[in-house]
């Protein structure tokens, strides 16, 4: 027997609903230089989506938020719808929604301040504190969703600066790479403070992203590398130095469609972030099965000390170098095209 226990009765009309996507995402080239001045390419990771659910509510019960997959504020259960007025102030869906509302949210003036009737269901696909952008692809669906029920379409780069001030709770100090790449859903060359601009593909490569199993959190990873900085500016500001020429290298590469040599590059640059200190020994050893198992190149992706890790790959050996790294540990393994 079907269980109906979570329709509408019979004769009733369904609440409207409103809902949006984003995908996750993959940093190839610059992490942490990045915060530094140094330039940086992202690529979204369509296999992996956060999605933003929006349904009425009772009148007078104002925005209740539920995250079914993901940890609830403050490490609470996940699943347990809450009401927002009730979270934490530093509650990132909180937050996301609160920005959003304020932006595109309008009533007339008696009613102003008073929350809609509203409750926000959260899911993910995307590993929390992996790497791919978690954080941000969740903000970046809620503001989308939340502009849907506001009968709003705002601009990208709109979405984009909303979910960066998110992504401060995540991160501390972020680049701006994570909202940029998860909003424009498109592979972006990234200079802070400087305009985005768009990486066109001059061929579709294959990318194999395996998961260490190891949670890490990028505001300590981050915060690690900024100390290491002040004690020793000079020796990091040549490895920033590095980090920038081989993402400028990698850069015309991926322009031109040369794989080898982006192969190449992404060897070199995991190479300066173990120098930089963010590697770790299950990042290593995943890098190492998928360079012996025939991939172009590998690094970690992300902040480091845990997370994800990547490999660039023909189409003819994706499958061997996925199951070598599923052999090393990973604990999930996606293979995902950037075009």
């Amino acid at each position: 027997m079907n269980d109906t226990s979570g329709l509408p009765a019979a004769g009733t009309v369904a609440p409207p609903s409103w809902s949006a996507t984003a995908p996750g995402k993959a940093i190839l080239f610059g992490e942490h230089a990045v915060v530094y001045g140094r330039p940086a390419i992202a690529v979204p990771v369509t296999r992996l989506q956060a999605t933003a659910s929006i349904v009425a509510a009772e009148a007078g019960s104002g925005v209740w938020l539920a995250t079914p997959d993901l940890p609830g504020p403050a490490g609470s259960e996940s699943g347990q719808p809450y009401p927002m007025r009730q979270a934490p102030d530093d509650d990132p869906l909180r937050v996301a929604v609160y920005l959003a509302l304020a932006s595109f949210w309008v009533l007339p003036e008696p009613a102003a301040g008073r929350e809609p009737d509203i409750r926000v269901t959260v899911t993910s696909s995307i590993p929390v504190a992996r790497g791919l952008g978690s954080g941000a692809a969740v903000a970046t669906a809620v503001v989308r969703a939340i502009a849907c029920f506001c009968g709003k379409d705002p601009p990208t780069d709109q979405v984009s600066r909303l979910v960066f001030e998110v992504d401060r709770l995540h991160h501390g100090t972020p680049s701006g790479i994570d909202n940029a790449v998860i909003a424009f859903e498109q592979p972006i060359y990234f200079v802070r403070g400087v305009e985005i601009t768009r990486l066109a593909v001059g061929r579709p490569f294959e990318l194999v992203i395996a998961d260490t199993g190891v949670a890490s959190s990028t505001r300590r990873v981050v915060g690690y590398v900024r100390q290491r900085w002040q004690e020793s500016p000079q020796r990091h500001e040549q490895l920033f130095d590095r980090i920038g020429e081989i993402a400028r290298r990698a850069r015309s590469a991926i322009q031109r469609g040369d794989v080898g040599t982006t192969g190449r590059l992404m060897d070199e640059n995991h190479e300066q972030l173990k120098n930089l200190g963010v590697s770790s020994p299950e990042l290593d050893r995943l890098v190492g099965a998928a360079q012996a198992a025939g991939a172009l190149g590998a690094k970690l992706s992300g902040a480091g000390w845990g997370g994800n890790m990547v490999a660039l790959v023909e189409p003819d050996t994706a499958g061997r170098v996925a199951g070598a790294l599923r052999e090393s540990g990973a604990t999930q393994v996606i293979v995902t095209e950037v075009s």
